[in-house]
């Protein structure tokens, strides 16, 4: 789905660039310049970027196991 029309990124983009290190929408918009023309797309892209980033500590956490 295309988050920001400004620029023409998609939500997979922003999803890519927190998988490569992103850790906050400063860094996706550093990356990709979302949200850095008419800023309407700010709000989507920084939920984007949270359910990302939460989707992957998640995945993390399931790594982990005791050890007997």
């Amino acid at each position: 789905m295309y988050v920001c029309l400004c620029k023409g990124i998609t939500d997979t983009q922003i999803r890519a660039a927190v998988a490569d290190g992103a850790s906050s929408l400063r860094e996706v918009h550093s990356t990709l310049g979302v949200a850095s023309q008419c800023g309407k797309c700010g709000i989507t892209a920084r939920d984007i970027v949270r359910e990302s980033l939460n989707d992957m500590a998640e995945n993390d956490e399931q790594l982990f196991y005791a050890l007997t």
